[in-house]
């Protein structure tokens, strides 16, 4: 081990907390170990993702002895409004073992920090962060340790002190995905069954999924979203080779199922075409493991033609996770693109041509719909549910409510117009113990103070906000209370949608409402579905809950 590192710049510890299950191959972790050892470092990547209960940090550390180690929070909570479950002790007690342990320097990064850079280095006290895509930032800062350069001259880098976050060399708050440039050329290694790297094997045998990403970051601006200030609101695209290299790598491996992990697979239909004919190519091949391939992507209802469906059919794509979001978009402002910037605009004819194009190749579909935003009434309800139950898909999934962050189009919003003082009808939170009040950037002492009063109370209770619309069939009483739950609405939504459909829907639900519970995060159903062998996306063996419940409960399928 030692003569490994004397021939290297260093050793870069990745470590990923996540807990959920079922399991989500932590892609970011591959990336950042194919861009770490192509610039010359040694990595290991400690995964606990399968060790709840043994992680095995004493173990590592007294036998390795890395110059940085990196902690991904790929969410900082489950975001499903009616649970509304944080992870952020979690992750805490893994970054306080690791520093009892080390004393290598931590850097935090992931979607989940992305969304709370300034409060996350607060909380979790470490001294660098990054927000948006790492593999850039993340390998100038482990060159700047290994040769005594100051992490104040790796551009983008958030620092903290102790008491304050600041940008490296004077900078301004950092903007994700900057530094990734329009075309990604690394091919990123994806591997199975080697020691101190990401098993992606393992996670497809216990989790149904593997995962690729072909495109990073999002042009567009959607009031509810944080994908753009997550990943960047500029695209970059990889390279068509370096794509269908991955996928048949993985495969090879005995990864069949694979699912896109792009903001949205269609966003540049150009480059997801060219994508597409390219499998398609290499699937003439008899040699080649890509007739084995799955696909499932996520889509919009826009831009979609017939030749992205027929291209998606011919390439092996078994399903579509489609964003059509709501019915009635026109109608609710909420659906316009702020700041001036464009919006995906389309409508319910949009959503059923893409959806009867799919269909019609035998191609699987959910859509996924967000209720109970600004706007939403009675009225609009009504109509979303009756016009998504008509459409020819095989489930559709209904969320109540949303979660209110800090960068998000509509955090902003909120905290302009309660001002610090004025109570916004809707917003709420489980755990809220007072009125929920949000100021806005400037009027906050710092970033940290912005982002922290979305995540925590003034005591420093945690207290994530969400928002549900107050001019839905909720009692006063529930409207008013900073903890008030929306269980009359949920309960009119499972009553209005007919029985018979119950089936092939995923419907906002309250803790013990058992099989038809539509929260992703430790699902007992899922569990017990990949258990049992089932492989790909939870849509496709969605309307046979029952059953598999059934036959995991006969085989004594724990979880």
């Amino acid at each position: 081990m030692l003569a490994r590192q004397l021939a290297s710049k260093g050793l870069v510890t990745l470590v990923n907390p996540n807990f959920v299950r079922p399991g989500v191959t932590p892609y970011a972790l591959d990336i950042l170990c194919s861009h770490l050892e192509v610039a010359g470092f040694d990595v290991d990547v400690l995964d606990l993702t399968f060790r709840r209960d043994d992680w095995r940090l004493e173990e590592y550390f007294a036998n390795h002895r890395p110059m940085l180690v990196g902690v991904t929070l790929r969410n900082a909570g489950s975001v499903q409004p009616q649970e509304q479950r944080v992870f952020l002790p979690d992750h805490l007690a893994v970054i306080d073992g690791i520093r009892a342990l080390s004393d290598a320097p931590i850097v935090l990064g992931g979607a989940g920090f992305s969304s709370m850079p300034y409060a996350a280095l607060e909380y979790f006290r470490t001294p660098f962060g990054v927000k948006g895509p790492g593999e850039m930032i993340l390998c100038q800062l482990a060159e700047a340790l290994a040769t005594g350069v100051s992490p104040e001259n790796v551009p983008g880098l958030l620092l903290w002190d102790g008491t304050t976050v600041h940008v490296s060399a004077g900078g301004e708050h950092p903007i994700a995905g900057r530094s990734l440039g329009p075309q990604l050329t690394t091919v990123y290694r994806r591997r199975s069954g080697e020691r101190y790297r990401v098993d992606n094997r393992e996670y497809y045998d216990r989790g149904g999924l593997g995962n690729l990403l072909t495109k990073n970051g999002c042009p567009f601006a959607c009031n509810h979203c944080i994908e753009p200030d997550a990943k960047g609101g500029s695209m970059s695209l990889r390279t068509i080779p370096s794509i269908v290299d991955e996928l048949e790598s993985m495969v090879a491996q005995g990864i069949y199922d694979i699912h896109t992990t792009d903001s949205e697979f269609n966003i540049k239909p150009a480059h997801g075409k060219a994508l597409l004919r390219e499998i398609i190519a290499r699937r003439e091949s008899a040699a080649s493991p890509l007739r084995n391939l799955r696909l499932w992507i996520y889509a919009h209802p826009v831009p979609f033609d017939a030749e992205l469906a027929d291209l998606l059919a011919e390439a092996g794509c078994k399903g579509v996770s489609l964003s059509a979001e709501h019915m009635c978009r026109e109608n609710l402002a909420v659906w316009e693109a702020p700041y001036g910037r464009v919006g995906l605009a389309y409508t319910i004819d949009d959503v059923w041509k893409t959806t009867t194009m799919l269909s019609e190749r035998g191609i699987i579909i959910t859509t996924e719909l967000l209720l109970g935003l600004p706007g939403e009434n009675l009225t609009t309800l009504k109509r979303t549910l009756d016009e998504s139950l008509q459409l020819p898909t095989t489930v559709i999934g209904y969320t109540l409510g949303l979660q209110v962050f800090p960068h998000a189009p509509l955090g902003y919003r909120f905290a302009a117009e309660s001002n610090g003082a004025n109570i916004i009808r809707g917003l709420q939170s489980n755990t809220a113990r007072s009125n929920i009040f949000l100021k806005p950037i400037d009027r906050c002492e710092s970033m940290i103070e912005y982002e922290r009063q979305f995540w925590f109370d003034e005591d420093y209770r945690l207290r994530p906000v969400f928002y549900f619309s107050p001019d839905l069939p909720e009692d006063p009483e529930t409207i008013a209370r900073p903890d008030g739950k929306w269980v009359k609405t949920i309960r009119w939504i499972q009553n209005y949608v007919p029985k018979s459909e119950h089936y092939r829907v995923a419907l906002p639900t309250i803790a013990g409402d058992g099989g038809d519970d539509n929260n992703y995060a430790d699902n007992p159903f899922l569990q017990r579905a990949v258990a049992l062998g089932y492989k790909g996306a939870y849509y496709s063996w969605w309307r046979d809950r029952d059953r598999i419940t059934a036959e995991a409960l006969a085989q004594g399928v724990a979880i």
